[in-house]
């Protein structure tokens, strides 16, 4: 039952697995041209596994102790996540104790493919989402160790390396909208974010569109009668 769910997960993950490796050795290698231990890096993204929030976390370690800051930042910037979690309420049932780490190790990435992905009738719904949330998992360690180790022997400039993260999810969400039929859910997204933007301003977005687009999405289901995929 499990090598048929890790058989069904992993090509799921492969186009991922470069992206993080890639992610991964940009963070490492940033860490490590601040000055921080191999160690740091590492442990972060076993710990933290917020790829966005640990590229952020390198100036909060350089600057002031400011703990409420960093809370709120946080809690800004995964915001989306209490989103992903309420929408994976249903489909994270009867899971066992894979619950937990499904919970825990969820990211963008494994959100889209455990939400999207329906595994083979053979394969068990469980375990097929926890070796994706696994593999994504193993990926961004591995980018990361490979980076803060290639870091501690090469220097280079690494101004703008932050900017992967943006150019991955551009790259996810053309894939998802050349595979997607209804192209509806993610023009509300556009639209939400671009008037949140231009509303709010970009240090303080982030929340409001994706309360906008909850709330959108509510008002279409409820206009529909049908369930939409987010």
């Amino acid at each position: 039952m499990k090598v048929k769910a890790f058989r069904a997960a992993l090509p799921h993950t492969l186009p991922i697995c470069v992206g993080f490796l890639f992610m991964g050795v940009s963070y490492g290698f940033l860490m490590r041209s601040k000055g921080f231990s191999i160690l740091y890096p590492i442990l972060m993204s076993v710990f933290i596994f917020a790829g966005s929030m640990e590229f952020i976390t390198v100036n909060l370690l350089l600057s002031a102790f400011q703990p409420l800051y960093a809370f709120l930042l946080t809690l800004t910037v995964n915001a989306r996540h209490l989103f992903y979690g309420v929408s994976m309420l249903e489909r994270y049932k009867n899971t066992g104790l894979k619950k937990i780490y499904l919970i825990y190790g969820m990211c963008d990435e494994s959100f889209t493919v455990n939400c999207s992905v329906t595994p083979p009738p053979d394969v068990d719904k469980g375990w097929f989402m926890f070796f994706v949330t696994l593999l994504n998992h193993l990926y961004w360690v591995s980018g990361t160790t490979l980076g803060a180790v290639l870091g501690t022997f090469l220097r280079f400039d690494t101004t703008g390396i932050e900017f992967v993260m943006t150019a991955l999810f551009i790259v996810m969400f053309l894939n998802q909208w050349e595979e997607a039929k209804d192209h509806h859910p993610a023009q509300i997204g556009i639209a939400c974010s671009l008037f949140c933007l231009l509303f709010f301003g970009g240090g303080g977005f982030i929340l409001p569109a994706m309360a906008l687009m909850l709330l959108c999405f509510l008002l279409e289901e409820k206009r529909t009668g049908k369930g939409r995929t987010i």
